[in-house]
């Protein structure tokens, strides 16, 4: 069956064969978190993208290849209940912006805007967007043979970004969103958020005036 995004706790993952890069996406947890096994097709390196939770549900779905990295998009606890179980088991290694870094419940290494995280051959470009949290981060493919692919952990979701609690972090949210993902991505960017469906840029940019009068 071609690839939907659409996944439940408890349910099957779905997954999407790029030419370069397998993303396999499955729900976990009690809060229906999002998270993504990329797997390098030319060496089979892994990455994770948050270790939200299920520990044992998240190394059956590494498998034997185990993981070389988990990216934490942030500091939120629902992203990262199984992150010391997986890294334990595994050996890899734990990233997350600096920013971000205390919040995490074991030492990690960092990352900050416009670094590379790779996996296998495949690059993924770290993008800082202030306002859901001081660090959080989004990871961009640029796909060589296709559409870009990104991850947005609470940053964004379709029909808007992620929550914030102050003017401030939602004028921040709004600001890094409108820059430095619909100010320099095409409409087909695919985004794959930490909660529910996926959506694209082209979809949701329609929709940005419409954030910034609703004011959250």
């Amino acid at each position: 069956m071609p690839y939907s995004g659409d996944v439940t706790p408890g349910g099957a993952p779905d997954v999407r064969e790029l030419d370069a890069l397998t993303i396999t996406k499955v729900s976990v947890g009690p809060m229906d978190n999002n998270a993504y096994l990329l797997r390098c097709r030319a060496t089979g390196e892994q990455l994770l993208v948050d270790a939200a939770n299920e520990a044992p549900r998240l190394l059956e779905l590494a498998g034997e290849a185990g993981l070389a990295a988990v990216v934490s998009t942030h500091q939120h606890m629902d992203h990262w209940v199984a992150l010391e179980e997986v890294v334990a088991a595994t050996g890899a290694r734990s990233l997350v912006h600096v920013a971000d870094a205390e919040g995490l419940p074991i030492p990690s290494g960092t990352v900050t805007d416009g670094d590379t995280v790779t996996v296998g051959d495949c690059a993924l470009e770290v993008v800082h967007i202030v306002g859901h949290t001081p660090g959080s981060i989004a990871l961009l493919y640029r796909d060589p043979a296709g559409i870009p692919h990104l991850w947005t952990g609470d940053s964004l979701f379709p029909g808007g970004p992620g929550r914030t609690t102050t003017p401030e972090e939602f004028s921040q949210v709004m600001a890094h969103l409108e820059q430095k993902l619909f100010g320099r991505l095409p409409d087909e960017t695919w985004f794959y958020p930490g909660h529910g469906r996926d959506s694209t840029i082209g979809a949701e940019r329609p929709h940005l005036a419409e954030w910034r009068a609703r004011g959250w």
